[in-house]
């Protein structure tokens, strides 16, 4: 993966100050660094820039970027972030239209093929991608991203220039942007975070670029055109045909997603996700006669402190040990202490730059940076909850006739901290339910459906727009930050268009969480994993590392320079690190109880401090 960014105006002449906008260029691909260290170029026309930090994955020596083509006397340049997994197939049918290509890199790919059918060629792509198009036959500047949002594109527009990058601090780099914070904003970081509304980028006038759609800016302004959405239709298939295609599709899409030109690993849990895709990655490479690599996580002494609980039932590492002999793969246990744990979450909020999941995210980080001391590119289980319906919240009756987000039902853990005059300032309650029911309402809707399904459809439709965004973001941050790539199968668009329209009672035929799923694994993994009960990525229990937050935030409190105590009510705060926390109630998703809520504050507060954050009305 990469990381890019530049800026455009249609009015502007940019290389009249040539070396002061190169030198931005390179600024902000010097902010990017960690996502690309093995190359940076930039590329300055009249209208616009554009800046590349490079991880070389495929065609290792020509794929330098920006890329630069021309034809009919006109120059387009693109700078592209992902990966392609219908290469092949898409230069077979450019080169049958008269194109020729000078590398092996999907990059070229898509500009060429940009080059020869417009913007609407990204129909045509599968993969996971961010990237930009600079047109000078047209004068404008196009901007892409995938289908289910992988990888991140932000962007500000301020009077005729944009400036965009795959993470806000690639624009914060840029002369004159400052990050402020508004009252919008700050309802996203305590009253939905660590979600965010698809679409913002938090800091006031950034924004990101949706899922399934493209921007072209131009002398016209700026326009957004969706390429791809979820419809609902009937569903005709049968029970085993569509296990069979769920089969197909899930093998297909890791198939394609094991490409590259360096070696691959997979995270395995010992959960059904990662491991249905470890066995495929291992099957595939035992043709070669290659094995795979595999790596799992855990909190050092999680075996003494662990604590069994409806949201995670049982540890992983007995199933880990299974899969591991079943495939007999190459093998590293990765563990995460106390210390380590506390001092990333700082380096979360520096891999968003935006306050995170907690230790959620800061574990994560560590255990991407460790991976990155092995391999480049990992394959993840990641998005199979989201799509096949594993979440508790999918099947649990209140959750279900919730008139509101199902992993946030109760406000009261976030209001339990702030002062009584921010909190009515924010009107928390209005926000989250005025943010809920209009993302509720764009729900692809199939007028068959009976009320039930419909319900049905609404919550899937929130856990593919939110959770998934939030999971999703995690992994490209915690990943990126070390520069490692982190590929996510179960997210290819063609499963998710599938599963949308299979039926509730074939998802969880006799009662068993993701059915679907599981049924069409059959054959590839042992039944005590295939049909194991689900148990979330793991965190640490140890009471030790809940002192260490509360010692921190202690800190914090002491600290008269610390910008968070303006939204908190120190009383507050004192009651809640002196109350026990309740592992089993999260206050976000499955994992986020007390010492999340203890880990976030300390992560709101190091990031309105080092981002020099301003809070405008």
């Amino acid at each position: 993966m990469c990381g890019i960014a530049g800026f455009y105006n249609p009015h502007d002449h940019y290389l009249k100050e040539k070396e002061h906008y190169e030198s931005v260029l390179r600024a902000m691909a010097e902010r990017l660094r960690h996502r690309g260290p093995d190359d940076a170029g930039q590329w300055l026309w009249e209208h616009g820039g554009l800046s590349h930090a490079r991880l070389s994955i495929i065609d290792l020596a020509g794929g330098h970027q920006p890329m630069v083509k021309s034809g009919s006397r006109q120059t387009f340049a693109i700078v592209y972030n992902g990966e392609l997994y219908n290469t092949d197939e898409l230069r077979r049918e450019l080169m049958a239209a008269g194109c020729s290509f000078q590398s092996s890199s999907d990059t070229e790919v898509i500009l060429a093929g940009y080059m020869e059918y417009g913007p609407d060629f990204v129909k045509r792509l599968n993969g996971i991608f961010a990237f930009a198009v600079m047109d000078t036959a047209h004068n404008r500047l196009c901007l892409f991203r995938d289908r289910a949002g992988v990888k991140p594109l932000f962007y500000t527009a301020r009077d005729e220039e944009l400036i965009f990058s795959s993470e806000l601090k690639g624009i914060l780099a840029y002369p004159g942007i400052k990050a402020r914070l508004d009252r919008r904003g700050l309802n996203e970081v305590f009253s939905i975070g660590p979600a965010r509304t698809y679409g913002c980028g938090v800091l006031k006038d950034m924004e990101e670029l949706l899922p399934g759609h493209y921007l072209i800016c131009g002398p016209d302004g700026i326009r957004q055109h969706s390429y791809w959405k979820l419809v609902s239709r009937p569903h005709e298939d049968s029970y085993e045909r569509t296990i069979e295609k769920t089969s197909f599709l899930v093998e297909d899409s890791v198939r394609r997603q094991m490409v590259s030109d360096v070696p691959i690993c997979t995270f395995l849990s010992g959960g059904v996700d990662s491991s249905l895709v470890s066995a495929i990655c291992a099957k595939e490479l035992k043709k070669q006669g290659k094995r795979l690599t595999t790596f799992s996580f855990d909190f050092v002494d999680n075996d003494k402190f662990f604590r069994a609980n409806p949201f995670q039932p049982s540890r992983d590492r007995p199933y880990v040990d299974q899969m591991v002999r079943f495939l007999d793969s190459d093998h590293h246990y990765l563990e995460c202490g106390n210390l380590t744990q506390a001092d990333r979450l700082f380096d979360s909020v520096l891999a968003h730059d935006l306050p995170a999941m907690g230790d959620i995210d800061s574990s994560m980080l560590q255990f991407c940076s460790m991976v990155r001391e092995h391999n480049k590119v990992a394959l993840t289980g990641e998005c199979a909850d989201e799509i096949f319906g594993g979440y508790p919240w999918f099947h649990k009756k209140e959750c279900f006739e919730a008139h509101t987000f199902p992993w946030t039902m109760d406000l009261s853990p976030r209001k339990s901290l702030l002062d009584d005059s921010f909190l009515e300032y924010l009107d928390m309650d209005r926000y989250v339910l005025d943010t809920y029911e209009r993302s509720v309402a764009e729900t692809p809707v199939l007028a068959e459906d009976s009320p039930e399904e419909a319900r049905r459809r609404e919550i899937a439709w929130l856990n593919l727009r939110w959770f998934m965004q939030t999971l999703l973001n995690r992994m490209d941050r915690t990943s990126m930050y070390s520069g490692l790539e982190a590929r996510v199968p179960f997210a290819d668009h063609r499963i998710i268009e599938y599963v949308w329209n299979v039926p509730w009672d074939m998802k969880t035929r006799d009662g068993l969480v993701k059915n679907l799923l599981r049924q069409s694994g059959k054959g590839l993994l042992p039944d005590e994993i295939l049909f194991r009960k689900k148990s979330p990525y793991p965190k640490t229990y140890d009471t030790a590392y809940e002192k260490l937050l509360a010692d921190r935030v202690r800190e914090m409190m002491d600290d008269s320079h610390s910008p968070v105590m303006d939204f908190l009510d120190r009383k507050k705060l004192v009651r809640f690190l002196t109350s026990p926390s309740d592992y089993g109630k999260p206050w976000y998703g499955q994992l986020m109880a007390g010492p999340q809520m203890l880990a976030y504050i300390l992560q709101v507060n190091f990031w309105l401090k080092t981002y020099d954050i301003e809070v405008v009305g």
